[in-house]
């Protein structure tokens, strides 16, 4: 794992499938750390021991689901957290004890942010960091490219004309945020995070829904 912000420690790149690469996040908390995403890695798990273990997982989406998070949940004990939607996803492996269907605050810093389109239970997680940043977390509705951009998690083949539009309306929400740092779940570039300027995100998100439904806004 390397620490890529105060209180966010990266874990080890994982490729699940060709050119798709993942990392998952943990958020480290007096109060109990939060694993944003999933990890397949077990020795990365272990490290997590030495960073105080893991109090909350959250997944942002189905496609983070594993063996992993049952041995997550015998190491630590760690409560595991999905949107309500895909709950017959994640009992695969374990069920949730948090289930959530709506925007809402979470553990006092932790704004939950249901966007739909990439998968019916596509979540993201605003984080507030005592550090004085802002975190956004987009899973897969969001996600960093090579070239720098950010592209939203649309497959054809995969998803429907009308997840579409419900993704389009998913970053149009998005663009309404005013994050420090995104770190998104898959990416295809070099890094799955970027720092922001004051002033940047919006247009990043205009340029992804750009691409995605060929239109200005």
């Amino acid at each position: 794992m390397q620490r890529v912000q105060p209180d966010v420690w990266e874990t080890e790149v994982e490729s699940p499938f060709p050119g798709l690469t993942v990392h998952a996040y943990l958020l480290v908390r007096e109060v109990g750390n939060v694993l944003f995403y999933n990890t397949g890695h077990r020795h990365e798990i272990e490290r997590m021991v030495e960073l105080g273990g893991v109090a909350y997982q959250y997944l942002s989406h189905r496609d983070e689901v594993g063996e992993t998070l049952a041995l997550i949940h015998e190491r630590f004990g760690t409560q595991l957290a999905g949107h309500v939607a895909e709950r017959d996803d994640f009992a695969r492996v374990r069920i949730p004890e948090i289930l959530f269907e709506k925007r809402e605050r979470h553990l006092d810093a932790i704004e939950v942010i249901p966007t739909p389109g990439h998968s019916p239970g596509s979540t993201c997680f605003l984080v507030d960091s005592p550090h004085g940043k802002r975190y956004l977390f987009t899973g897969d509705t969001l996600y960093r490219t090579k070239d720098g951009g950010w592209r939203a998690g649309f497959i054809p083949g995969h998803n429907t004309p009308e997840d579409k539009e419900t993704l389009a309306e998913s970053l149009r929400l998005l663009k309404t945020l005013e994050p420090d740092v995104v770190f998104s779940s898959a990416f295809t570039g070099e890094a799955g995070f970027q720092e922001l300027a004051p002033g940047e995100w919006p247009g990043l998100v205009d340029r992804a829904l750009d691409e995605l439904l060929g239109e200005s806004h």
